[in-house]
């Protein structure tokens, strides 16, 4: 079992690693979406190491705001970069060929409520990794750092 894991995380961050970097090589145009919702580059620094990790994620849009979620899939532990994220705030997004440096904060429960319908309207998937686990998935807001 625990060898399966490890082969599955390998795999896992192999594929995220090449999503990445056809990502960036395209500017999007390869890699910025996934059955018609956007995706967004999102690079945080490590709470512990201090390197800087990419992860491609689906967005939406809230005015100037991007807002992603940290589902991971569902799973009981959130994702490294949320946890990355309320270490420090201070991230950097790619969408298409901008690069935007942004300041992460947690939507509070009104805002996460609103946003979560329409995360959900777009993307039914996030319902079912919320009925699989016992947290609140977060939902993210990430701002223009300086707005």
């Amino acid at each position: 079992m625990a060898v399966k894991d490890t082969a599955r995380k390998v795999m896992w961050k192999g594929a995220v690693g090449g999503h990445v970097r056809v990502y960036r090589w395209t500017n999007g145009r390869i890699g910025g979406s996934m059955r018609g919702a956007s995706i967004l580059l999102l690079t945080t620094t490590g709470r512990r190491s201090g390197q800087r990790r990419t992860t491609p994620l689906l967005f939406l849009r809230k005015g100037d705001a991007y807002v992603v979620v940290a589902s991971n899939g569902g799973l009981d532990t959130h994702p490294s970069w949320y946890v990355n994220l309320l270490a420090n705030p201070e991230a950097e997004i790619w969408i298409g060929s901008e690069r935007v440096r942004v300041r992460a904060r947690v939507a509070p429960p009104g805002e996460r409520a609103e946003l979560w319908t329409r995360i959900v309207e777009r993307n039914a998937g996030y319902e079912t990794y919320q009925r699989k686990t016992s947290r609140e998935i977060p939902v993210v807001v990430l701002e223009r750092a300086g707005t």
